[in-house]
């Protein structure tokens, strides 16, 4: 009789020890996708908030370069485009749009000195730059928050868990081919 408590109690104490550890591993799995969804809301909030101060940079803009339609045509684009994005894959390849549009418009502003003396277009130019370091921080959380979550859901044993759940791994927020290429540097 004794040995049949024993043996009892051991098969309640395993079946009890492999539920809390399929039960850990389930609630890792939770955070990781939770850590992924805060992190991208992270930079979202960044982008809205250079979304916001593009209007201002082009209105300041505007008066200076009367004949550089096409650098605000193309941040204005981006900008709508941003607006229309839905997912993350459509925000970020928006957000490259806008980071391109910027670049144009930052070096052609070389062009007009008594812009780049404007207190205002200092002040506005500086605030995007700022937004822009913060956006790239946010990504490599980003990343690496999705980097951990696509390993732990391909290894074993968190894979059979990720598959019950069905958990699909996500992708990383990548730069545009745009922004891959060689920057051209011209001294006049």
């Amino acid at each position: 009789m004794g040995l049949a408590i024993l043996l009892g109690l051991v098969f309640v104490l395993v079946v009890v020890g492999i539920a809390v550890y399929l039960l850990t591993i389930y609630n890792a799995l939770i955070r990781l996708k939770n850590d992924i969804d805060k992190a991208w809301s992270n930079i979202d909030v960044l982008l809205k908030q250079r979304h916001d101060e593009l209007p201002k940079l082009i209105e300041t803009c505007k008066g200076y370069m009367q004949y550089e339609q096409h650098a605000f045509q193309s941040i204005v684009e981006a900008r709508n485009a941003y607006q229309k994005a839905s997912t993350v894959a459509e925000k970020a390849q928006a957000d490259n749009l806008i980071s391109g549009a910027l670049k144009n418009l930052f070096a052609l502003v070389e062009n007009y000195p008594e812009l780049k003396a404007n207190n205002n277009f200092m002040a506005l130019q500086n605030r995007i730059s700022e937004l822009e370091e913060k956006i790239a921080d946010r990504r490599e959380f980003f990343n690496d928050d999705v980097n951990t979550y696509n390993i732990r859901i391909q290894q074993l044993p968190d894979v059979f868990i990720a598959r019950v759940m069905n958990l699909q791994p996500r992708d990383l927020f990548k730069v545009s081919e745009e922004d891959r290429q060689d920057v051209q540097v011209k001294f006049a």
